[in-house]
């Protein structure tokens, strides 16, 4: 373990230095350059059977049949503030210690998966995606970035692996930004009253 750490660290320093041209203002994170579409492929949009854009129901029936994942039904499904949102929270068995899945309008749209750092590492997982994949758009200490015209991925330290749908995600941001100004307008309003 100690050995692979040490070569992911040695690694992680030569790709930096080979990258120092691409460092943002801080020098923290490293920008890549998109990879050759001939040379990637198509970022993944699912995972052992579970995928985005499956429905809720689909997802638990996909989690309930899944041994890796300790599903116990609907006490694992719960509602966000918005009344669209659900969230659905998995223990894992194994490899996978949870996976959470964010729902918008019976679409999943987010899947988290935390994996077992005792029974995988986060080198053998980033060089397993890089190797399919193509190398990521950004990497820094915390996390890798791929992106896709419609999936993102991030591996992140210690080791989750995270697949969004962007379309549906910007959405969300979208709409969480326009709540916020009308509760900022809300709020200036209720201050002038006095």
């Amino acid at each position: 373990m100690f050995v692979k750490k040490c070569l992911a660290i040695v690694l992680f320093l030569a790709y930096s230095a080979v990258s120092a041209a691409a460092q943002d203002d801080e020098g923290l994170a490293i920008e890549t350059a998109p990879p050759d579409s001939a040379a990637s492929a198509q970022l993944p949009r699912s995972f052992r059977g579970l995928s985005l854009g499956m429905g809720l129901e689909e997802l638990k029936a996909a989690l309930k049949s899944d041994t890796a994942f300790v599903f116990r039904g609907d006490r694992d499904v719960s509602f966000l503030p918005n009344s669209n949102q659900n969230l659905v929270d998995s223990a894992g068995s194994d490899f996978i210690k949870r996976a959470f899945f964010q729902i918008k309008d019976d679409v999943v749209f987010v899947m988290t998966f935390e994996l077992n750092t005792e029974k995988i590492d986060h080198y053998s997982v980033f060089t397993a995606f890089s190797n399919k994949y193509g190398g990521p758009l950004l990497i820094d200490p915390k996390q890798s970035e791929w992106e896709d015209g419609e999936t993102r991925v991030y591996i992140e330290r210690p080791l989750t692996v995270k697949y969004i749908d962007k379309n549906i995600f910007d959405s969300v941001v979208a709409e969480s930004k326009l709540s916020e100004s009308s509760a900022v307008l809300q709020r200036q309003e209720f201050i002038n009253d006095f």
